[in-house]
């Protein structure tokens, strides 16, 4: 108790005290307060700074459970951070991998381009080019190359969305849509058709025509790997309705949609529930845990 009350209070002085404060500081702020305040065990950094592609932004961290031997075949998460396709690095991100690596994990984190250097479809072939490396070298890395699911928060979620409904991207890295098991969304732009004047996606996407190319509720279908969308009732930046319209349009054309709607949380409340000061806020981490654990159990068919 003693120890808890001394990094309490070192957290305190570090982010100025409170959730406000670790959310003003980012995606990094929140990374440190997990690991001052986390369980410290369960998890370790199997692989930093991976390269998977030719790029400065085309590298990946790997996260897995502390006890994982060599020869071990775990269920795989890939998970995309938001940040508005602007901003957001995968050191940053080590909370995510911890917490998925304790639930028995293995979790692979990339980068991927960034406006304003980087524009769609950019982001979207560097995140199938991180999975298409993934499914060919994870089973060195204690993961099965079988058992691959997708995550993502934000922009994130609309990278993993985007490969799962669209299987030219994972063609496109030489890699089959097949491997793909389900994605687990957390406050996903799926539906955000008219783009907001100089908003962050008409500054990633804008200049795509037509611009129906660049949303994923565009190409819901019946057979696509299942999804589980999330979005707290309480999310002012990416509107819960782009997570009720893409479950809407899966299920009438046959899918598997799982809609979640959390009570009393907003747009990055949502990502921070993942952490370990903040997993008070919602059962964010067990219930996507409980998807990803499920649809990692079968195999989904190639898109045709």
């Amino acid at each position: 108790m003693i120890k808890f009350l001394i990094v309490a209070v070192l957290l305190l002085l570090l982010f100025g005290g409170g959730a406000k404060a670790v959310v003003a500081g980012g995606a990094k702020s929140l990374d440190m307060a997990d690991k001052l305040l986390g369980s410290g065990g369960g998890a370790r950094l199997l692989l930093a700074g991976q390269p998977y592609g030719n790029g400065p932004r085309q590298m990946l961290d790997i996260w897995a459970p502390e006890n994982v031997q060599q020869g071990d075949q775990l269920p795989v998460i890939v998970f995309f951070y938001g940040g508005g396709w602007n901003s957001g690095e995968r050191a940053s991100y080590g909370f995510v991998g911890r917490a998925l690596a304790q639930k028995g994990f293995v979790v692979v984190i990339p980068d991927y381009r960034l406006t304003p250097k980087a524009h769609w479809p950019d982001f979207l072939e560097d995140s199938a080019a991180a999975v298409a490396w993934t499914h060919r070298y994870i089973d060195g890395l204690a993961g099965d190359p079988d058992r691959i699911a997708l995550m993502g928060h934000s922009a994130g979620a609309y990278n993993a969305v985007m490969l799962a409904l669209d299987p030219t991207w994972l063609r496109a890295a030489k890699s089959d849509p097949a491997i793909l098991r389900g994605v687990a969304g957390l406050a996903g732009p799926y539906d955000f058709l008219p783009m907001e004047k100089g908003g962050l996606a008409e500054k990633a996407m804008g200049k795509v025509k037509p611009a129906e190319k660049t949303q994923p509720i565009a190409y819901a279908r019946g057979d696509a790997p299942p999804l589980w969308l999330a979005s707290g009732d309480e999310d002012a930046t990416v509107r819960p309705r782009n997570s009720q319209n893409l479950a809407a349009a899966i299920e009438k054309a046959g899918g598997s949609a799982t809609l979640r709607l959390y009570p009393g949380i907003g747009h990055t409340g949502i990502v921070m529930a993942l952490s370990a000061p903040f997993r008070s806020r919602g059962p964010v981490l067990d219930e996507a845990s409980d998807f990803l654990r499920g649809v990692t159990g079968r195999r989904v068919e190639a898109a045709r």
